[in-house]
């Protein structure tokens, strides 16, 4: 039982941790094993019930403080914290950002988690989705899911956006700074990073069905339908554009594009939750197909691969971790849209290369490489702390090679405990890059 003036110190933080949230949402950029919620034996070789004695609110997630605690503390501060059987596995938060790009931003953000079945192997199936509108008319939609039937027979991967947006167009290439007396080329590989805007209807829907094959191993396929509508570019000054470059260039039309194609991945992971893993490896490894006979604007076959670490530095403390993911997409043949070619935030989640706007990096091949060091604040783990880099390179069509030039970003930031049951986090994060690139970055979740 917490002592009187604990209580009031925890309900004067959770007071000023509210005022937080609201003052930095509004200035926010809008950009596997079974879960191990107990611990193992440290380095000296303490036993679980000293362990125990020593940090209850490490070995027993009841005891941690999370969002559901803090509103009853604030509205309700004399009923009784529930338990892990009685919380709800939704999390609902407002969507508040704002940046030159987008306007002031307004929505709802959800996510969700749950195990299936009996079977104290099958892994945690997570859903996610998202209402927003912004000021500068964006609307924007997306539903996705991430299944794991008993006993993870199968695993199940999908994804429903549908939107009106703009993206912001900085040219092709990773800044390497091309002075070519050509003027196309000086457009396409713009050294100065000039910002044109591309506004379109996007739809996609995506579907993966993976089967078990080997302990923690799956084998995949699927569709994947990316359509854009409706695109036009708001050149102010009435030149040539990257994308209009590239498109004739390419013989891609202006107003529309579509990347159509089958889907075949190899899936590897013992990671102990995917919202916010604490040990284990996530692989993945695919390969599209873009066919014009299902309606892509062009063929072309594309690789991707995602690998990420995860290593736990204390059995006491089983939340300080060191990540490290890459990301990377290559084309081996043929030709991709402007909008669909592989760069900043274009992972599946848009989460990589903080610091930088989407696609601000982009080329027919690309890697991003992250590193995160995560560490919890307070005993009670409702806030922790996050310190984190990244390096991106990318090839352009001025003779560039992918892992020749590389920029770096970096930045730190918070996370304020949501829902213990299933390791949600809202994420705020202050990133720096290169030519002047900053901001804050609000989300659900880690990054990866």
């Amino acid at each position: 039982m917490q002592q009187p003036y604990q209580s009031h110190k925890y309900h004067f933080i959770s007071s000023l941790l509210v005022l937080l949230l609201i003052g930095i949402g509004s200035i926010a950029y809008g950009q596997a094993g079974r879960p191990v919620d107990s611990l193992k034996t440290d380095s000296l070789k303490k036993s679980k019930a000293e362990i125990k004695e020593m940090h209850p609110r490490s070995y027993n997630v009841n005891k941690q403080y999370d969002f559901s605690d803090l509103t009853r503390n604030l509205f309700h501060p004399h009923r009784k914290p529930d338990t892990l059987k009685k919380r709800s596995a939704v999390t609902i938060v407002p969507n508040i950002s704002a940046n030159p790009t987008i306007g002031f931003q307004g929505g709802i953000k959800a996510v969700a988690g749950t195990k299936l079945g009996d079977d104290p192997s099958t892994l945690l199936s997570t859903g996610a989705s998202s209402a927003t509108i912004t000021t500068k008319g964006i609307i924007f939609f997306y539903l996705n899911h991430n299944i794991f039937t008993p006993g993870n027979r199968w695993n199940f991967q999908g994804n429903f956006t549908i939107s009106k947006t703009a993206v912001p167009d900085e040219g092709l290439g990773i800044g390497n700074g091309h002075f070519s007396n050509d003027k196309d080329e000086q457009t396409l590989a713009d050294p100065t990073h000039k910002v044109y805007g591309i506004h379109s209807i996007f739809f996609n829907l995506r579907e993966k069905a993976y089967k078990k094959v080997a302990k923690n191993l799956f084998l995949g396929a699927g569709l994947s339908f990316d359509v854009r509508k409706n695109i036009s570019n708001k050149d102010s000054t009435g030149h040539s554009t990257p994308s209009g470059v590239y498109n004739t260039e390419h013989g891609l039309p202006k107003t529309s594009s579509s990347s159509n194609g089958f889907l075949f991945n190899v899936e590897y992971t013992t990671r102990d939750n995917p919202n916010r893993a604490y040990t284990g490896v996530y692989f993945d490894a695919g390969v599209r197909v873009n066919q014009t006979w299902i309606g892509s604007s062009k063929n072309a076959v594309q690789f991707t691969t995602d690998i990420r670490k995860y290593i736990s530095l204390s059995a006491v403390d089983p939340e300080t971790v060191i990540a490290l993911w890459n990301w990377g997409s290559y084309l081996g043949s043929g030709t991709l849209p402007y909008l669909d070619l592989p760069g900043s935030a274009r992972d599946v989640s848009f989460r990589s290369a903080r610091g930088y706007t989407a696609t601000y990096f982009k080329g027919t091949k690309y890697n991003d490489t992250e590193a995160e060091f995560r560490f919890p604040l307070l005993a009670n783990k409702f806030v922790s702390g996050v310190v984190f880099g990244n390096l991106q390179t990318a090839n352009d069509e001025q003779g560039t090679k992918l892992f020749q030039v590389f920029q770096p970003g970096y930045g730190a930031g918070l996370r304020i405990l949501f829902n213990k049951v299933t390791r949600t986090n809202l994420a705020l994060d202050y990133a720096f890059g290169k030519f002047n690139n900053k901001g804050f970055f609000l989300n659900l979740n880690e990054a990866f």
